[in-house]
């Protein structure tokens, strides 16, 4: 309408100042696409990257069949559902076991154990090996030095055979393995967090945070860890594919989840004592299981290290 501005000078300004806005606009959608999207395209030009996308798919899937497993298993994994070690078949896909069992069900339940288990042992070692390796590399002194021997003679015994020791003496049980796995993996995260507190304690930053008044525990918290978690990270990452590893060690020598209870391990060792009578599948599927997931877990920790700690990725070029 006429009237509404007084000159083109107004129409001029505001012209130039709406270009402006959308040119800013644009430029901004750029840099934040750059920040986020650039990162991930450059990790994925290299194979590392690669492997953690197909363990993190390999993850993905096996939590979800552990989260899912009353919906997807099609019969219950521990009532007899057919005949004695009968081959896959379009009514049993993974065969049955020789209490007439699913196989298919027992291992999509059994993801759940493996998992749980898994999760709970990373958990409780790192409960334990993280304050104390905390607390140990920033006193020092002979609290340092007792505590070092201590998980050093515990770090030295092959891990199965300790494991195997400790679940022993606890018994079968979910909480008992837990721990069994725990305390062969708590002197990883002690070793690893200790280390790296003994290097960070003594930089600029942390003496200017305790010049200025700053308790012990506030440098811990807030200046100490963050420089430790991407280490505690992938020691985590790659030990939940030990722990898969050591239950299913355990069970496989009768000291894990009492049966009928599925397990991956207590499968495989029930299904190899039938490979004489060509029952392939007891000891086929729960093995694939195993060896899919642990490697899931392998090639994820792999990538995730090469992320948080880019050095490595650069040295391996």
């Amino acid at each position: 309408p006429s009237g509404l501005w007084e000159n083109n000078s107004e129409i001029e300004t505001y012209s130039i100042m709406w270009y402006y806005y959308k040119k800013r606009e644009a430029r901004s959608k750029v840099v934040v696409s750059e920040r986020v999207f650039r990162p991930v395209f450059k990790l994925f030009r290299r194979r590392t990257g690669v492997l953690a996308f197909v363990g993190m798919i390999i993850l993905l899937f096996y939590i979800f069949l552990a989260i899912f497993a009353p919906v997807l298993a099609p019969y219950d994994p521990t009532v007899r559902v057919g005949r004695s070690l009968q081959p896959p078949s379009e009514k049993h896909l993974f065969g049955t076991d020789n209490l007439g069992r699913d196989i298919f069900s027992r291992v999509i339940y059994g993801s759940r154990i493996a998992l749980m288990v898994a999760f709970l042992a990373v958990v409780i070692a790192a409960a334990i090996g993280i304050p104390l390796g905390l607390i140990s590399g920033y006193v020092g002194g002979i609290f340092d030095r007792v505590l070092t021997l201590v998980m050093d003679a515990v770090y030295s015994f092959p891990g199965l055979i300790l494991a195997i020791a400790v679940a022993a003496v606890l018994g079968p049980g979910m909480m008992n393995i837990a721990v069994s796995i725990a305390v062969v993996y708590a002197p990883t995260y002690f070793r690893v967090v200790r280390n790296q507190v003994t290097s960070v304690k003594n930089e600029l930053y942390v003496e200017a945070a305790r010049a200025l008044g700053a308790k012990d525990w506030e440098i811990l918290v807030k200046y100490v860890l963050p420089n430790v978690f991407p280490s505690i990270v992938v020691v985590l990452s790659m030990n939940l594919a030990d722990a898969i590893m050591t239950e299913a060690g355990l069970s496989f020598l009768g000291l894990g989840i009492a049966p009928p209870t599925p397990d991956w391990g207590f499968d495989l060792s029930n299904g190899q004592r039938f490979i004489l009578s060509r029952a392939w599948w007891g000891v086929l599927f729960p093995g694939l299981a195993i060896i899919t997931s642990v490697l899931g877990f392998s090639m994820f920790s792999e990538g995730l290290s090469e992320i948080l700690n880019p050095n490595i990725g650069e040295r391996s070029k």
